[in-house]
Protein backbone atom coordinates (compact mmCIF):
# COMPACT_ATOMS: atom_id res chain seq x y z
CA UNK A 1 0.00 0.00 0.00
CA UNK A 2 1.26 3.53 -0.77
CA UNK A 3 2.57 5.36 2.27
CA UNK A 4 1.48 8.83 1.20
CA UNK A 5 -2.09 9.01 -0.03
CA UNK A 6 -3.26 12.06 -1.93
CA UNK A 7 -7.03 12.70 -1.64
CA UNK A 8 -9.10 14.25 -4.40
CA UNK A 9 -10.38 16.98 -2.10
CA UNK A 10 -9.56 18.15 1.40
CA UNK A 11 -11.66 20.79 3.19
CA UNK A 12 -9.62 23.32 5.11
CA UNK A 13 -9.93 26.33 7.41
CA UNK A 14 -8.10 29.43 6.30
CA UNK A 15 -9.16 32.22 8.67
CA UNK A 16 -11.68 33.05 11.34
CA UNK A 17 -14.18 30.25 10.74
CA UNK A 18 -14.24 28.85 14.29
CA UNK A 19 -14.08 32.29 15.87
CA UNK A 20 -17.08 33.43 13.85
CA UNK A 21 -19.06 30.28 14.71
CA UNK A 22 -18.45 31.01 18.41
CA UNK A 23 -19.53 34.60 17.86
CA UNK A 24 -22.73 33.45 16.17
CA UNK A 25 -23.62 31.08 19.01
CA UNK A 26 -22.91 33.71 21.68
CA UNK A 27 -25.06 36.23 19.82
CA UNK A 28 -28.15 34.22 20.73
CA UNK A 29 -29.28 33.75 17.11
CA UNK A 30 -28.14 30.80 14.98
CA UNK A 31 -31.22 30.49 12.77
CA UNK A 32 -31.59 31.75 9.21
CA UNK A 33 -30.99 35.31 8.06
CA UNK A 34 -28.69 36.13 10.96
CA UNK A 35 -25.72 38.48 11.28
CA UNK A 36 -23.28 36.31 9.30
CA UNK A 37 -25.84 35.49 6.62
CA UNK A 38 -26.16 39.21 5.99
CA UNK A 39 -22.36 39.64 6.09
CA UNK A 40 -21.99 36.97 3.40
CA UNK A 41 -24.69 38.57 1.27
CA UNK A 42 -22.96 41.94 1.52
CA UNK A 43 -19.54 40.45 0.69
CA UNK A 44 -20.90 38.68 -2.36
CA UNK A 45 -22.81 41.72 -3.60
CA UNK A 46 -19.70 43.87 -3.29
CA UNK A 47 -17.19 41.45 -4.77
CA UNK A 48 -19.43 40.15 -7.55
CA UNK A 49 -20.90 43.60 -8.22
CA UNK A 50 -24.31 41.93 -8.04
CA UNK A 51 -27.68 43.67 -7.75
CA UNK A 52 -28.84 41.37 -4.93
CA UNK A 53 -27.43 38.17 -3.43
CA UNK A 54 -29.30 35.88 -1.06
CA UNK A 55 -27.51 33.11 0.80
CA UNK A 56 -29.23 29.71 0.52
CA UNK A 57 -28.70 26.28 2.00
CA UNK A 58 -27.44 24.95 -1.36
CA UNK A 59 -26.96 25.79 -5.00
CA UNK A 60 -29.86 23.39 -5.60
CA UNK A 61 -32.08 25.71 -3.55
CA UNK A 62 -30.92 28.74 -5.53
CA UNK A 63 -31.83 27.01 -8.80
CA UNK A 64 -35.24 26.01 -7.41
CA UNK A 65 -35.95 29.59 -6.35
CA UNK A 66 -34.94 30.83 -9.81
CA UNK A 67 -37.28 28.30 -11.43
CA UNK A 68 -40.13 29.57 -9.24
CA UNK A 69 -39.36 33.17 -10.12
CA UNK A 70 -39.69 32.27 -13.81
CA UNK A 71 -43.24 30.99 -13.10
CA UNK A 72 -42.58 27.76 -14.95
CA UNK A 73 -45.66 25.70 -15.73
CA UNK A 74 -45.98 22.04 -16.76
CA UNK A 75 -45.02 21.75 -20.42
CA UNK A 76 -42.78 24.81 -20.50
CA UNK A 77 -39.39 23.97 -21.99
CA UNK A 78 -35.95 24.59 -20.50
CA UNK A 79 -32.78 24.33 -22.57
CA UNK A 80 -29.73 23.01 -20.70
CA UNK A 81 -26.70 20.76 -21.12
CA UNK A 82 -26.86 17.10 -20.19
CA UNK A 83 -23.27 17.33 -18.94
CA UNK A 84 -24.09 18.82 -15.55
CA UNK A 85 -25.02 17.88 -12.00
CA UNK A 86 -28.53 16.56 -11.40
CA UNK A 87 -29.60 19.71 -9.49
CA UNK A 88 -29.55 21.69 -12.73
CA UNK A 89 -32.29 19.47 -14.10
CA UNK A 90 -34.18 18.76 -10.87
CA UNK A 91 -34.97 22.42 -10.23
CA UNK A 92 -36.98 22.62 -13.45
CA UNK A 93 -38.35 19.08 -13.54
CA UNK A 94 -39.90 19.76 -10.14
CA UNK A 95 -41.94 22.57 -11.73
CA UNK A 96 -43.18 20.20 -14.45
CA UNK A 97 -40.97 21.70 -17.16
CA UNK A 98 -39.74 19.66 -20.11
CA UNK A 99 -35.96 19.39 -20.27
CA UNK A 100 -34.38 20.00 -23.68
CA UNK A 101 -30.80 18.74 -23.62
CA UNK A 102 -28.24 20.35 -25.92
CA UNK A 103 -24.73 19.09 -26.64
CA UNK A 104 -21.58 20.76 -25.32
CA UNK A 105 -18.57 22.35 -26.99
CA UNK A 106 -15.50 20.10 -27.31
CA UNK A 107 -13.16 22.83 -26.03
CA UNK A 108 -14.73 24.19 -22.81
CA UNK A 109 -17.34 21.42 -22.27
CA UNK A 110 -19.91 24.19 -21.86
CA UNK A 111 -23.26 24.22 -23.65
CA UNK A 112 -22.74 24.74 -27.39
CA UNK A 113 -24.33 28.11 -28.03
CA UNK A 114 -24.52 27.41 -31.78
CA UNK A 115 -26.98 24.55 -31.11
CA UNK A 116 -29.36 26.54 -28.92
CA UNK A 117 -31.39 28.34 -31.65
CA UNK A 118 -32.48 25.01 -33.20
CA UNK A 119 -33.70 23.86 -29.75
CA UNK A 120 -35.95 26.89 -29.20
CA UNK A 121 -39.69 26.37 -29.69
CA UNK A 122 -42.84 28.31 -28.82
CA UNK A 123 -42.82 26.59 -25.41
CA UNK A 124 -39.23 27.49 -24.52
CA UNK A 125 -39.02 29.70 -21.45
CA UNK A 126 -35.49 29.37 -20.00
CA UNK A 127 -31.90 28.80 -21.10
CA UNK A 128 -29.57 27.44 -18.42
CA UNK A 129 -25.86 27.90 -19.19
CA UNK A 130 -23.67 25.85 -16.83
CA UNK A 131 -20.19 27.33 -16.40
CA UNK A 132 -18.20 24.10 -16.27
CA UNK A 133 -15.05 24.15 -14.12
CA UNK A 134 -15.59 27.87 -13.48
CA UNK A 135 -15.00 28.71 -17.16
CA UNK A 136 -17.65 30.92 -18.70
CA UNK A 137 -20.11 29.90 -21.38
CA UNK A 138 -20.39 32.13 -24.44
CA UNK A 139 -22.72 34.49 -22.62
CA UNK A 140 -22.86 37.21 -25.29
CA UNK A 141 -24.32 34.81 -27.83
CA UNK A 142 -26.60 33.12 -25.27
CA UNK A 143 -28.00 36.43 -24.08
CA UNK A 144 -28.64 37.52 -27.67
CA UNK A 145 -30.62 34.34 -28.31
CA UNK A 146 -32.57 34.86 -25.09
CA UNK A 147 -33.34 38.48 -25.95
CA UNK A 148 -34.55 37.54 -29.43
CA UNK A 149 -37.00 34.98 -28.08
CA UNK A 150 -37.79 36.75 -24.76
CA UNK A 151 -36.38 33.93 -22.62
CA UNK A 152 -35.03 33.88 -19.09
CA UNK A 153 -31.34 33.09 -18.58
CA UNK A 154 -30.46 31.27 -15.35
CA UNK A 155 -26.73 30.81 -14.87
CA UNK A 156 -25.62 27.70 -13.04
CA UNK A 157 -22.41 29.18 -11.65
CA UNK A 158 -22.01 26.52 -8.95
CA UNK A 159 -18.32 26.24 -9.83
CA UNK A 160 -17.86 29.85 -10.90
CA UNK A 161 -17.67 32.09 -7.82
CA UNK A 162 -15.14 34.87 -8.65
CA UNK A 163 -14.81 33.70 -12.25
CA UNK A 164 -15.67 36.25 -14.92
CA UNK A 165 -16.73 36.71 -18.53
CA UNK A 166 -15.65 39.93 -20.21
CA UNK A 167 -14.80 41.27 -16.74
CA UNK A 168 -18.27 40.59 -15.34
CA UNK A 169 -18.75 38.03 -12.58
CA UNK A 170 -20.38 34.76 -13.55
CA UNK A 171 -23.87 34.56 -12.13
CA UNK A 172 -24.50 38.27 -12.71
CA UNK A 173 -24.94 38.13 -16.50
CA UNK A 174 -28.32 36.42 -16.72
CA UNK A 175 -31.61 37.10 -14.98
CA UNK A 176 -30.54 34.90 -12.06
CA UNK A 177 -27.36 33.15 -10.97
CA UNK A 178 -26.82 30.18 -8.67
CA UNK A 179 -23.64 29.50 -6.67
CA UNK A 180 -22.41 26.59 -4.57
CA UNK A 181 -20.39 26.48 -1.34
CA UNK A 182 -20.40 22.69 -1.14
CA UNK A 183 -17.33 21.11 0.45
CA UNK A 184 -15.77 20.47 -2.97
CA UNK A 185 -15.96 24.11 -4.03
CA UNK A 186 -13.28 26.80 -3.70
CA UNK A 187 -14.97 28.54 -0.76
CA UNK A 188 -17.05 26.25 1.38
CA UNK A 189 -19.24 25.73 4.40
CA UNK A 190 -19.90 22.04 3.82
CA UNK A 191 -23.32 22.58 2.28
CA UNK A 192 -24.43 25.99 1.13
CA UNK A 193 -25.21 28.23 -1.80
CA UNK A 194 -26.38 31.63 -2.94
CA UNK A 195 -28.45 33.18 -5.67
CA UNK A 196 -27.91 36.43 -7.50
CA UNK A 197 -31.07 38.30 -8.48
CA UNK A 198 -30.01 40.56 -11.34
CA UNK A 199 -33.38 42.12 -12.17
CA UNK A 200 -34.65 44.38 -9.37
CA UNK A 201 -38.31 43.54 -10.04
CA UNK A 202 -37.75 39.99 -8.78
CA UNK A 203 -35.96 40.83 -5.53
CA UNK A 204 -39.04 41.18 -3.33
CA UNK A 205 -40.54 37.88 -4.48
CA UNK A 206 -37.19 36.10 -4.10
CA UNK A 207 -37.07 37.27 -0.48
CA UNK A 208 -40.56 35.86 0.06
CA UNK A 209 -39.82 32.47 -1.54
CA UNK A 210 -36.63 32.06 0.49
CA UNK A 211 -38.61 32.75 3.69
CA UNK A 212 -41.00 29.82 3.16
CA UNK A 213 -43.42 31.96 1.17
CA UNK A 214 -43.91 34.55 3.92
CA UNK A 215 -43.30 38.29 4.04
CA UNK A 216 -41.11 37.90 7.13
CA UNK A 217 -38.43 40.23 5.77
CA UNK A 218 -41.01 42.99 5.53
CA UNK A 219 -41.89 42.28 9.17
CA UNK A 220 -38.22 42.55 10.23
CA UNK A 221 -37.98 45.85 8.38
CA UNK A 222 -40.99 47.15 10.29
CA UNK A 223 -43.13 47.50 7.18
CA UNK A 224 -45.87 45.15 8.49
CA UNK A 225 -46.93 44.34 12.05
CA UNK A 226 -47.31 40.60 11.33
CA UNK A 227 -45.89 38.33 8.71
CA UNK A 228 -48.01 35.75 6.92
CA UNK A 229 -48.14 33.30 4.01
CA UNK A 230 -48.24 35.29 0.77
CA UNK A 231 -46.68 33.02 -1.89
CA UNK A 232 -45.23 29.58 -2.47
CA UNK A 233 -41.82 29.01 -0.93
CA UNK A 234 -39.72 26.67 1.15
CA UNK A 235 -37.04 26.53 3.83
CA UNK A 236 -34.11 27.73 1.76
CA UNK A 237 -32.09 29.71 4.34
CA UNK A 238 -28.89 28.33 5.93
CA UNK A 239 -28.20 28.39 9.64
CA UNK A 240 -26.11 31.35 10.75
CA UNK A 241 -23.51 28.84 12.02
CA UNK A 242 -23.02 27.73 8.43
CA UNK A 243 -22.86 31.34 7.27
CA UNK A 244 -20.29 32.14 9.97
CA UNK A 245 -17.98 29.42 8.67
CA UNK A 246 -18.48 30.63 5.09
CA UNK A 247 -17.71 34.23 5.98
CA UNK A 248 -14.34 33.12 7.34
CA UNK A 249 -13.66 31.55 3.94
CA UNK A 250 -14.91 34.52 1.91
CA UNK A 251 -12.61 36.88 3.79
CA UNK A 252 -9.71 34.82 2.41
CA UNK A 253 -11.26 34.19 -1.00
CA UNK A 254 -8.63 36.09 -2.97
CA UNK A 255 -5.81 34.13 -1.35
CA UNK A 256 -7.67 30.85 -1.92
CA UNK A 257 -8.18 31.73 -5.58
CA UNK A 258 -4.53 32.67 -6.07
CA UNK A 259 -3.38 29.39 -4.53
CA UNK A 260 -5.76 27.29 -6.61
CA UNK A 261 -4.75 29.08 -9.80
CA UNK A 262 -1.10 28.38 -9.00
CA UNK A 263 -1.91 24.68 -8.56
CA UNK A 264 -3.93 24.72 -11.80
CA UNK A 265 -1.03 26.28 -13.72
CA UNK A 266 1.45 23.77 -12.25
CA UNK A 267 -0.69 20.91 -13.55
CA UNK A 268 -0.99 22.56 -16.95
CA UNK A 269 2.76 23.07 -17.32
CA UNK A 270 3.54 19.58 -16.07
CA UNK A 271 1.08 17.81 -18.37
CA UNK A 272 1.53 19.99 -21.46
CA UNK A 273 4.12 17.62 -23.00
CA UNK A 274 1.52 14.84 -22.98
CA UNK A 275 -0.96 17.09 -24.78
CA UNK A 276 1.67 17.94 -27.41
CA UNK A 277 2.20 14.22 -27.91
CA UNK A 278 -1.53 13.74 -28.44
CA UNK A 279 -1.92 11.54 -25.33
CA UNK A 280 -4.35 13.83 -23.48
CA UNK A 281 -6.33 17.01 -23.91
CA UNK A 282 -6.13 19.73 -21.24
CA UNK A 283 -8.69 22.42 -20.27
CA UNK A 284 -9.26 25.34 -22.63
CA UNK A 285 -9.66 28.87 -21.26
CA UNK A 286 -11.11 31.30 -23.86
CA UNK A 287 -9.50 34.73 -23.94
CA UNK A 288 -12.60 36.55 -22.66
CA UNK A 289 -12.82 34.30 -19.58
CA UNK A 290 -11.15 34.60 -16.18
CA UNK A 291 -11.45 31.37 -14.25
CA UNK A 292 -11.00 30.65 -10.55
CA UNK A 293 -8.89 27.50 -10.57
CA UNK A 294 -11.82 25.39 -9.46
CA UNK A 295 -10.93 22.19 -11.25
CA UNK A 296 -8.18 20.56 -13.25
CA UNK A 297 -9.09 17.70 -15.52
CA UNK A 298 -7.67 15.88 -18.48
CA UNK A 299 -9.39 14.12 -21.35
CA UNK A 300 -7.77 10.82 -22.29
CA UNK A 301 -7.86 9.59 -25.87
CA UNK A 302 -10.21 6.74 -24.98
CA UNK A 303 -12.53 5.56 -22.22
CA UNK A 304 -10.16 2.61 -21.70
CA UNK A 305 -7.19 4.92 -21.13
CA UNK A 306 -9.23 7.01 -18.70
CA UNK A 307 -10.28 3.98 -16.63
CA UNK A 308 -6.83 2.44 -16.59
CA UNK A 309 -5.12 5.73 -15.71
CA UNK A 310 -7.54 6.22 -12.81
CA UNK A 311 -6.87 2.68 -11.59
CA UNK A 312 -3.11 3.21 -11.89
CA UNK A 313 -3.26 6.41 -9.84
CA UNK A 314 -5.42 4.67 -7.26
CA UNK A 315 -2.86 1.86 -6.95
CA UNK A 316 -0.28 4.54 -6.12
CA UNK A 317 -2.47 6.23 -3.51
CA UNK A 318 -3.79 9.08 -5.66
CA UNK A 319 -7.54 9.74 -5.82
CA UNK A 320 -8.80 10.86 -9.22
CA UNK A 321 -12.46 10.88 -10.18
CA UNK A 322 -14.71 10.96 -13.23
CA UNK A 323 -17.39 13.62 -13.38
CA UNK A 324 -20.98 13.52 -14.60
CA UNK A 325 -22.92 10.61 -15.99
CA UNK A 326 -24.78 12.52 -18.73
CA UNK A 327 -28.29 13.25 -17.55
CA UNK A 328 -29.90 12.08 -20.79
CA UNK A 329 -28.40 8.62 -20.14
CA UNK A 330 -29.74 8.41 -16.59
CA UNK A 331 -32.58 6.19 -15.31
CA UNK A 332 -34.60 9.30 -14.45
CA UNK A 333 -34.32 10.61 -18.02
CA UNK A 334 -35.77 7.30 -19.19
CA UNK A 335 -38.67 7.67 -16.74
CA UNK A 336 -39.32 11.17 -18.03
CA UNK A 337 -39.05 10.07 -21.65
CA UNK A 338 -36.21 12.50 -22.41
CA UNK A 339 -33.45 9.97 -23.06
CA UNK A 340 -33.99 9.60 -26.80
CA UNK A 341 -31.36 12.10 -27.81
CA UNK A 342 -27.84 11.71 -29.15
CA UNK A 343 -25.23 14.09 -27.75
CA UNK A 344 -21.93 12.79 -29.13
CA UNK A 345 -19.59 15.37 -27.58
CA UNK A 346 -21.20 14.97 -24.16
CA UNK A 347 -21.09 11.18 -24.33
CA UNK A 348 -17.45 11.11 -25.43
CA UNK A 349 -16.25 13.65 -22.84
CA UNK A 350 -18.05 11.88 -19.98
CA UNK A 351 -16.22 8.64 -20.78
CA UNK A 352 -12.76 10.22 -21.13
CA UNK A 353 -12.64 12.91 -18.44
CA UNK A 354 -10.60 12.48 -15.28
CA UNK A 355 -10.37 15.09 -12.51
CA UNK A 356 -7.15 15.43 -10.56
CA UNK A 357 -6.63 16.37 -6.88
CA UNK A 358 -6.93 20.11 -6.34
CA UNK A 359 -7.37 21.72 -2.93
CA UNK A 360 -5.93 24.64 -0.99
CA UNK A 361 -3.37 22.66 1.01
CA UNK A 362 -2.15 20.44 -1.84
CA UNK A 363 1.64 20.42 -1.54
CA UNK A 364 3.81 21.06 -4.58
CA UNK A 365 5.67 17.80 -3.97
CA UNK A 366 2.41 15.84 -3.92
CA UNK A 367 1.21 17.58 -7.05
CA UNK A 368 4.49 16.81 -8.82
CA UNK A 369 4.03 13.19 -7.80
CA UNK A 370 0.60 13.14 -9.46
CA UNK A 371 2.08 14.60 -12.65
CA UNK A 372 5.01 12.13 -12.61
CA UNK A 373 2.65 9.18 -12.16
CA UNK A 374 0.54 10.29 -15.14
CA UNK A 375 3.68 10.53 -17.29
CA UNK A 376 4.76 7.15 -15.95
CA UNK A 377 1.46 5.57 -16.95
CA UNK A 378 1.63 6.85 -20.53
CA UNK A 379 5.31 6.00 -20.90
CA UNK A 380 4.42 2.39 -20.15
CA UNK A 381 1.95 2.22 -23.03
Amino acid sequence: MPKNKIPFNQPTMVGGELRYITQAVKSGWIGGDGFFTRKCNEWLEKNLKAQKVLLTNSCTAALEIAAMLCDLKPGDEVILPSFTFVSTANAFALRGAKLIFVDIRPDTLNIDESLIPAAVTKRTKVIVPVHYAGVACAMKEIKNIAAKHKLFVIEDAAQGVLSAYQRKALGTLGDFGAYSFHETKNYTCGEGGAMAVNNPKYIKRAEIIIEKGTNRKEFYRGNVDKYTWVDLGSSYLPSDIVAAFLFGQLEKARAITAKRLAIWRRYHVGLLPLMKEGRVKLPTIPKDCRHNGHMFYLLAESARDCRQLSQYLKSKGVASVFHYVPLHQSPMAQKLGINRVKLPVTESAAERLLRLPLYYELKAADQDRVVDLIHEYFNRQ
